[in-house]
């Protein structure tokens, strides 16, 4: 892996016209119509075609509706198991590894990073099976440190997607830059992490809906990393309205 590569992983070219000022209240409205629908059992594909139809969306203005989107329920659940940026108390905690990072680097270079109804932030880039490192992803990994740190947890633990390539050499990556960051946290090549991650007992950092939906306790740590280095470009949509 090589932190100097002069990759970034910015806005879409399109980016500006379709997330322009004025398109926010749209967004948000549709967000919420759409949350509303999926409250009351609506099918999430021909929810989000209606919606994105009644206001003209675009495929990639559709998608981060969808995924700024969660029903009722999804939102009282991803409330009450949501923990405060407090002393874990040794808790271990599993991180998302990709889902983690990549909003990061896409926040650091300047890409577009939507805040859901759930309040977890979510990028709109896509791997398609082959991540690269980019200039932020050294500066993203030591965010979350330098976020995670002063929250004392416990063993911490990175899982990467094996079919994902170079995840072999993001691992390696992880685990050269721990030590100097305060942390022997481990890095795992795993066939499935969500599966891990919906499965453990483990305090979870991810922004993936399936994951937060079975986690017993999670830490928005995407948003807590920011904090300290605010996005560019943050689309909030976490207050949609279907009123």
């Amino acid at each position: 892996m090589r932190p100097a590569d002069t990759r970034h992983r910015g806005p879409h070219p399109s980016d500006a016209k379709l997330f322009a000022p004025e398109w926010l209240p749209v967004l948000c409205r549709a967000v919420g119509e759409l949350s509303w629908l999926l409250t009351r059992g609506y099918p999430p594909g021909a929810t989000l075609k209606l919606v994105g139809d009644r206001y003209a969306l675009t495929e990639r203005q559709r998608w981060a509706a969808g995924r700024a989107a969660c029903t009722d329920e999804q939102y009282a659940q991803r409330a009450a198991t949501q923990l405060p940026a407090v002393h874990l108390g040794g808790r271990p905690v599993s991180i998302d590894g990709f889902n983690l990072l990549i909003t990061l680097e896409t926040a650091l270079s300047g890409g577009v990073v939507l805040r859901g109804r759930d309040g977890a932030l979510r990028d709109l880039s896509s791997i398609h099976g082959t991540y690269r490192a980019v200039q932020e992803t050294d500066r993203a990994i030591r965010l979350a440190a330098a976020a995670l740190l002063p929250l004392a947890p416990g063993p911490v633990r990175w899982l990467l997607d094996q079919p994902v390539s170079n995840s072999g050499r993001l691992a390696a990556r992880l685990r050269e830059l721990g030590p100097a960051l305060g942390f022997s946290w481990t890095a795992e090549v795993v066939m499935n992490p969500d599966r891990v991650l919906a499965d453990t007992t483990d305090v979870v950092v991810t922004s993936d809906s399936v994951v937060l939906d079975r986690a017993g306790a999670w830490l928005n740590l995407g948003a807590l990393a920011l904090a300290a280095e605010p996005p560019q470009w943050l689309l909030d949509l976490s207050h949609g309205d279907a009123a």
